[in-house]
């Protein structure tokens, strides 16, 4: 299926109870660092990324695979350990090469993120071979 069949408002969901490696407390070991267990913020940007990916791939092209460009989000209300949180993308635009997703967060209580998720579809190998040479390339790889 090519991306010009992806329309408007194509949208996608992803539901997964909290763990406590979800929880912002997981973050760090180090004593130093102090975070409540709560839902982290790293979490709510994963499950919205998964649910924006799950809105391109029945487009794509084998070999393609689609990468997150940019983040805009607002988490706005705490989450506990083992709640149900679901989110869904909603496909509103098209930026350039770029993919607009409004991605909203929500839980059995009420919403709690909110977020513009923008992504590039891209071929999976030229990735690959180009993040290789970037670390090869790198002035701390030849040190």
């Amino acid at each position: 299926m090519a991306m010009s069949a992806l329309g408007i408002d194509t949208s996608s969901s992803a539901s997964f109870r909290v763990k406590p490696t979800d929880l912002a407390s997981a973050i760090s070991t180090d004593p130093q660092d102090e975070f409540p267990s709560v839902f982290a913020t790293s979490g709510l940007v994963t499950i919205l990324k998964i649910t924006s990916v799950r809105v391109l791939k029945p487009y794509l092209e084998p070999g393609q695979l689609s990468v997150g460009v940019t983040v805009d989000v607002s988490h706005t209300a705490p989450t506990p350990g083992d709640a149900l949180v679901t989110a869904e993308a909603t496909y509103k635009a098209k930026e350039g090469k770029r993919f607009v997703f409004d991605v909203l967060a929500s839980n059995e209580g009420a919403r709690f993120g909110v977020a513009v998720h923008k992504r590039a579809v891209v071929d999976a190998q030229r990735l690959l071979v180009g993040a290789k040479k970037r670390v090869a390339d790198s002035p701390s790889q030849s040190a």
